[in-house]
């Protein structure tokens, strides 16, 4: 198997622009703007090759910080970063007019209040923290899945401005990676761009900051485009494959699809503290659940990579839903029902994944159509899907929850077993008690502190 790397990058692309609260598209958006900018300035091949993939990852560690804004602010965390993105922090009236609107919105006078004294609290330093960890985590995650050097450095640089008064490191003027200061522009200009201003408002905001968050050159070259209809229309469908350059093609094989799984798992993970690997938890149950069952070493694979991204349209749930340690309300529960249906559409856009996105769409699906997000039935769910929802329910019910404490294995399997085999394939039941035990044991083994000498 042979697949371009940019092909399955773009699509998984749009998963992280959920998490950002923008519209999907966003960072192949980001991209074709940077690459327009780079032709502008006739940045050579290999450069455009890293800025093409970084402008495609640039929000890998965004979920990383997800749960402290959705915290900080008493907001969903997206809404926050949608606003955040609109509003120049380093104008006073600006920011505090943020501040005022995105926290504790649609609370009294006293929630708002305190979710301010929060936020003064927590200071620059703490932004500067939570900034950081975001671009150190995307860098990572570039670096997992084959970018080069340069792509890391512009994901960690992309918060920085050019009058030094960026985050996380204050980087000032060519301190700054090149391909980090044209990102920082490109993805600004998109959101303004595609909030309904167009080429004029897009413009108009790098003219504005032209000095202080972008570099003047960089300013000068976008701004030379404004005028090109053409170009400004290719933003409402998005096809960056073209622009990639011909010579620096990277590609990815069976096992670079098994790391880029890998990654969007630790990505949708990150998104709270209480799924820290849980991902990789279910795909792993699922792997020895098939293994007992007679599937063969590739059949293993291609569902452990179907447990890896299972929940990747969940990026697109708020944290203040993710963990709420109390029952959920009907809008809320609307919104964690509808995850599985954007983990079919963002993992169906990607050729070599089609034979799993259905699997990992299926995971709450239920033999009864009791299940969701559509409510299939026994004759619409696979083998593997039925797997899948197994392995997924064992883990969540072994984890930590907000709540609830973890169940002990006995409970576990009363509750799964219970469900068999109306709800869930009795057959795959019948191999969890053994399964199950082998990974718990595992798990705790793994996790424990050595003994001293």
């Amino acid at each position: 198997m042979d697949v371009r790397l940019s092909e399955v990058l773009a699509a998984l692309s749009h998963a992280l622009d959920i998490t950002e609260g923008q519209p999907r598209g966003h960072a192949e958006r980001t991209c074709l703007i940077a690459m327009r900018v780079a032709q502008q300035i006739g940045l050579d091949a290999q450069t455009r090759s890293s800025l093409f993939h970084a402008a495609l990852l640039k929000d890998a560690g965004c979920s990383s910080n997800a749960a402290k804004v959705a915290h900080l602010y008493g907001a969903d965390d997206a809404d926050v970063k949608r606003d955040r993105k609109v509003t120049d922090h380093l104008q006073p009236g600006q920011s505090i007019r943020h501040l005022v609107r995105a926290t504790a919105p649609g609370e009294g006078p006293i929630a708002k209040a305190k979710g301010l004294r929060r936020l003064v609290q927590h200071g620059s330093s703490g932004s500067r923290a939570l900034t950081e960890l975001r671009c150190e985590r995307g860098a990572m995650v570039a670096r997992h899945v084959g970018l080069s050097v340069d792509a890391e450095q512009a994901i960690r640089d992309l918060d920085e401005h050019w009058d030094g008064r960026g985050y996380p490191h204050a980087l000032e003027g060519e301190a700054i990676s090149l391909c980090g200061r044209i990102l920082c522009l490109a993805q600004t200009v998109e959101v303004f761009w595609q909030d309904g201003g167009g080429a004029a408002a897009a413009c108009g905001v790098a003219r504005e900051r032209r000095g202080t968050w972008f570099d003047p050159a960089l300013v000068d070259a976008l701004t030379a485009a404004e005028s090109d209809l053409a170009f400004w229309a290719t933003l409402d469908q998005p096809r960056v494959a073209t622009l990639e350059p011909s010579d620096r093609l990277l590609h990815t094989d069976g096992a670079g699809l098994d790391r880029i799984a890998f990654a969007f798992a630790g990505i949708v993970d990150a998104k709270t503290p209480y799924t820290a690997r849980h991902s990789e938890g279910v795909a792993e149950i699922a792997v020895r659940l098939a293994a007992a069952l007679g599937f063969d070493a590739a059949d293993q694979r291609e569902l452990r990579r179907a447990g890896l991204l299972h929940d990747i349209g969940k990026l697109g749930v708020s944290n203040r839903i993710l963990d709420k340690p109390g029952k959920l309300d009907a809008d809320e529960w609307a919104a964690v029902r509808r995850h599985p249906t954007w983990t079919l559409e963002i993992l169906q856009r990607i050729p070599a994944f089609a034979g799993l996105a259905e699997v990992a769409a299926n995971h709450h699906e239920k033999l009864d159509g009791s299940g969701y997000g559509r409510g299939l039935t026994a004759r619409d769910l696979t083998i593997e899907a039925r797997i899948l929802a197994v392995a997924d329910i064992a883990e969540a019910l072994t984890a930590d929850r907000p709540y609830r404490a973890p169940l002990p294995l006995e409970r576990v399997l009363d509750i799964i077993e219970g469900d068999a085999p109306h709800a869930l394939d009795a057959g795959v039941v019948a191999r969890l008690p053994a399964v199950l035990d082998g990974w718990l044991s595992e798990t705790v083994t793994a996790s424990a502190p050595p003994l001293a000498a």
